[in-house]
């Protein structure tokens, strides 16, 4: 009888929902969010039919499934089943508070200091987007006539306005002095041409382009409202611009990328794998962690790259956290040429579709990095036979600068099974890779 019971026993754990499914995400069955969608990922076993709130979901061959559910407001109650068993979800979702458009406030004009170096000056007053008109320097005077949100109106000139956090400037309490200016000069190397122009204190300046120039303008409100001090600058092929200062004093740099005659010879290319360390990145359907595949294909690209001639540098050798901050730094500090960081994607807080949202897309922000990005995009759908998921400007942290070609490489969808089959295999670090590395060479190597 002893014996019969203990066959039941081992029976009942062969065949009992341990073995069944696994749900990645989301992590546990009660959940209180405040998004639109519940996503689900996970992993079948051993051929399983899923359902979804009876709604049949698509399994890859290596058993990845994904799939969201639009949420109501308040409790959702969602059923994921297999032929194993069936499983309760309870997504609580949050009504959102309503929040008042802000008003716009106008007064005099009142003298203001930005407080630390790298501020943004918005040409919106919101806090994202692809807004950014400059980034200036600690202790740069303005004048703010306006208020609207977090956001003072900085007036530049009769013509033009921006917009600066309050949290990143302080009213100066006295202002006995107006800034003048002293003197512009220009001068032209083999590579580069170094533009100066200096006031008796630091002012507001922007940078824009034309299709053939490039202009950069210091604004004086203080002296006049018609005060715009401006360098034209032929804008060349493939170019890097940095702007630095001191005291009164703006120096402008447009330098044209180096034309190796072998390969890469001679180019810094900064490699950049994203998240790292407590920075997970996304979790795909298998539950794999991004920050591991990332460093997988920038290790790789690091020795291809290499050994077309470039000169390689590093965000992470390992798992270990860095900041965006210090990737940015350390780019600038080796005088990166091109920085290009490496992801993969994830489902935003959208309807998900398998066919849509999925493959491989590249983002670029400063104009001067289009052409590149778009090289790599087309290297890398065809190299690693990805769907073409766009290429797309967005305001990114480690790509913003100027003083390199930033492009950030989603190489495809975490989150997507049918792009799982792909980014699981044990070629696809090294054939990603290839393929970023051919991008940018047939870019560097065009049009000599």
């Amino acid at each position: 009888m002893r014996k019969l019971f203990t066959f039941i026993l081992l029976l009942t754990f062969l065949i009992s929902p341990a073995f069944a499914y696994e749900i990645i995400l989301p992590k546990t069955k009660k959940v209180n969010t405040d998004t639109k969608y519940a996503f689900f990922v996970g992993k079948a076993i051993n051929d399983e039919v899923i359902t979804i709130n009876d709604e049949k979901i698509y399994v890859a061959s290596n058993g990845a499934f994904a799939h969201s559910v639009k949420l109501m407001e308040g409790e959702n109650r969602i059923a994921v089943k297999s032929n194993f068993g069936m499983r309760i979800y309870k997504i609580y979702k949050k009504t959102p508070a309503e929040k008042a458009a802000p008003v716009l406030e106008e007064f005099e004009p009142q003298y203001y200091t930005v407080l630390k170096d790298n501020t943004p000056l918005r040409s919106t007053p919101e806090d994202y987007g692809m807004n950014r008109m400059s980034h200036l320097f600690a202790d740069t005077n303005i004048v703010i006539n306006g208020k609207k949100g977090d956001f003072y109106r900085v007036f530049l000139s009769k013509d033009k306005v921006g917009w600066i956090a309050q949290s990143d400037v302080k009213p100066v309490l006295s202002k006995e002095t107006t800034p003048e200016f002293i003197t512009v000069g220009s001068k032209t190397y083999k590579n580069a041409s170094v533009h100066t122009i200096e006031f008796t204190e630091k002012l507001p300046y922007t940078v824009e382009e034309t299709k053939n120039s490039i202009f950069f303008k210091v604004y004086n409100p203080m002296f006049s409202e018609d005060s715009v001090y401006t360098i034209t600058v032929k804008k060349p092929e493939k170019y890097t611009c940095k702007t630095i200062s001191s005291n009164g004093v703006y120096v402008f740099k447009v330098s044209s990328l180096p034309h190796p005659e072998t390969a890469l010879n001679g180019i810094n290319i900064f490699v950049d794998a994203g998240h790292g360390g407590k920075e997970l990145g996304a979790i795909g359907c298998l539950g794999d962690n991004e920050k591991d595949i990332n460093l997988k294909i920038a290790a790789e690209l690091r020795e291809i790259l290499c050994l077309m001639g470039a000169n390689v540098y590093m965000s992470r050798e390992d798992d270990s956290f860095v900041s965006l901050e210090d990737r940015v730094n350390m780019a600038k500090e080796n005088c990166a040429d091109v920085f290009v960081s490496i992801h993969l994607n994830s489902i935003p807080d959208i309807k998900m579709d398998i066919h849509k949202n999925r493959g491989t897309s590249v983002y670029y922000y400063n104009s001067s990095s289009k052409a590149i990005a778009e090289s790599v995009l087309h290297s890398l759908t065809k190299g690693i036979k990805t769907r073409n998921d766009g290429l797309r400007t967005a305001s990114l942290a480690v790509i913003r600068p100027a003083d390199y070609l930033g492009i950030l490489v989603e190489a495809a969808y975490m989150t997507n099974p049918i792009d799982s089959v792909l980014y699981t295999n044990e070629e696809f670090p090294r054939e990603t890779a290839e393929s970023i590395a051919d991008g940018i060479l047939k870019y560097v190597s065009s049009g000599k």
